[in-house]
């Protein structure tokens, strides 16, 4: 008897996947191109908080998020024994100018009450950095506790081993059964719009580039609009763009380069670093630009869990765990600008 059947196999469904399965259910997960074969297979992997202000209940959301990611990666390497690449190493961001400091310092303060005590978004000078650093015209970066680092696809193939240990398939086609999530991504949110009639979401298309370069534990970094990761593999990734206009989904081009030369130019330590990988992907963005959680309106038992976009590995161990409540004990504490009718 199948509780649970996820259609999806990327971040969203293998976590909820993965939450339901601890709780005793027996759970089913159907994707007919595999697991991570999406935008869950990039290489990227920036967890990074939003700033500490206007503070609203996605900010909130996506706190508690990454706050349960060290804890939820663990568990989850630990019944597989494959490494995510998680870790919680922190971030970098140079200050333009005098205006952008006061308003860091103002942010520093915030930060102070609404991240709970739990990291801090601190002002620090970079002649106290080491080399892997961004320089800076005020000679001040942000430096936040909070950011982490994961390796997506990694992340993905560790859930998969996680959740055959717990007797959970990863299947291409079978009957649906039990209670329906659907955490389909861009082809759901295609699905949807042509239902409706209208547009719930679309894909927007990233590139980045996976480097060959040892940074070991250093902060990731953000710098001119990219991120710049240092994985524990021993490799960079530089991400990303967001193109709403594309005619190759999967296919990279003088974007990149572009994406490629502007890290260069703020890191000049990087030149002459060989390029190991290039990467792009569809990323589902949902209308309301939140991710897109709960019951599915129409249809009795079905339920969505899509719309993860840039931050679909941050909230996922906090989607896993509300989705989990939802869909096996009726309990909904899904924020209401993420519940499907907000897109809808």
């Amino acid at each position: 008897m199948v509780d649970v059947t996820i259609r999806g196999a990327g971040i969203f469904g293998l976590s909820i996947a993965w939450a339901c399965a601890r709780r005793g259910a027996s759970v089913q997960v159907i994707d007919p191109n595999g697991p991570a074969a999406g935008a869950s297979g990039g290489i990227v992997g920036a967890l990074a908080p939003h700033v500490p202000e206007n503070w609203n209940s996605k900010k909130a959301f996506q706190l508690e998020s990454l706050l349960m990611a060290g804890d939820f990666w663990q568990d989850v390497e630990t019944a597989g024994g494959v490494p995510a690449g998680y870790g919680r190493t922190g971030r970098l961001q140079p200050i333009a100018d005098d205006r952008t400091l006061d308003l860091a310092r103002q942010r520093a303060v915030n930060a102070g009450s609404l991240w709970q005590g739990e990291a801090v978004w601190e002002i620090v000078q970079t002649a106290d950095l080491g080399p892997f650093a961004p320089s800076s015209a005020t000679g001040h970066v942000i430096h936040d506790t909070l950011s982490a680092r994961i390796h997506p696809r990694r992340a993905c193939a560790a859930l998969v081993a996680a959740l055959e240990v717990r007797g959970v398939p990863i299947i291409l086609e079978a009957p649906d059964r039990g209670q329906i999530v659907h955490a389909t991504g861009v082809d759901g949110l295609a699905d949807l719009s042509r239902d409706r009639g209208k547009t719930v979401g679309v894909g927007v298309k990233g590139q980045a580039a996976l480097l060959r370069f040892d940074a070991g534990d250093s902060p990731q970094l953000f710098v001119d609009g990219l991120h710049l990761i240092p994985h524990a593999d021993g490799t960079l990734a530089i991400g990303s763009t967001s193109e709403r206009d594309y005619d190759a989904p999967q296919t990279t081009d003088t974007l990149l380069d572009d994406v490629i030369d502007r890290a260069v130019a703020a890191m000049p330590i990087l030149r002459g670093v060989a390029v190991v990988e290039r990467w792009a992907g569809i990323r589902p963005r949902a209308k309301s630009r939140a991710p897109m959680l709960g019951r599915w309106p129409e249809r009795p038992g079905h339920f969505i869990a899509n719309g993860g976009f840039k931050i679909g590995f941050g909230m996922a161990p906090k989607v896993a765990e509300v989705m989990a409540d939802l869909v096996l004990e009726g309990h909904d504490t899904v924020p209401e600008d993420f519940k499907v009718e907000a897109s809808l």
